[in-house]
């Protein structure tokens, strides 16, 4: 199975917030950047996946006519810190999540245990939607949180390992651009 995973475009929210779950649009003008800039990036005729969530949803529906919507692509649910600026977030939270990076559920959301078991749970159930007119590839739309997962699912990580490695290390994915995963046989 070979995966193109693209980041969604900078949605349109202050600098400083923790938006995780929260359902943002696109800012302005950043959905035709990305579009213009991925086209002739992304492999005509894939099957595209993408996160429920508009700023994945728009993108998708710019690149292919038949997205496949997954709720298991989303972003991780920061519960009450949604929507708040990370230095208003209380210190003893954030130290708390620190010292159990896979386990802690920020502001009561989801533990990124959690998120990294249904982001394997989709992977796994990827193969069966795939089939030899594409060579097993696949299009994935989707956030930061969750392409760091499916790389470190497609790498042959278990849940637990996805998670430590995905939350023990920043990202570096910038909004808009496509990540390539080569081809690697489906576990």
């Amino acid at each position: 199975m070979r995966l193109v995973l693209i980041r969604h475009p900078q949605p349109d929210v202050a600098p400083g917030m923790c938006y995780g779950r929260t359902d943002l649009a696109v800012a302005p003008g950043h959905l035709e950047q990305a579009v213009a800039a991925l086209l002739p990036q992304v492999p005509a005729g894939l099957p595209l996946f993408s996160s429920p969530l508009q700023r994945c949803a728009a993108l998708a529906m710019r690149l292919t006519p038949a997205p496949v919507f997954d709720a298991r692509l989303m972003e991780m649910d920061f519960g009450d810190w949604e929507m708040q600026p990370w230095d208003s977030i209380p210190r003893a939270g954030v130290d708390a999540w620190t010292a159990d990076l896979a386990n802690y559920r920020p502001g009561n959301g989801e533990s990124v245990l959690q998120m990294a078991e249904r982001v394997a749970a989709f992977y796994a159930d990827l193969p069966r939607h795939l089939d030899d007119s594409t060579d097993g590839a696949a299009i994935v739309v989707c956030h930061a949180g969750t392409m760091r997962l499916l790389a470190a699912c497609h790498a042959g990580l278990a849940p637990l390992a996805m998670a430590l490695q995905a939350a023990g290390a920043p990202h570096r994915l910038p909004y808009g651009e496509a990540l390539i995963l080569p081809h690697r046989s489906a576990r």
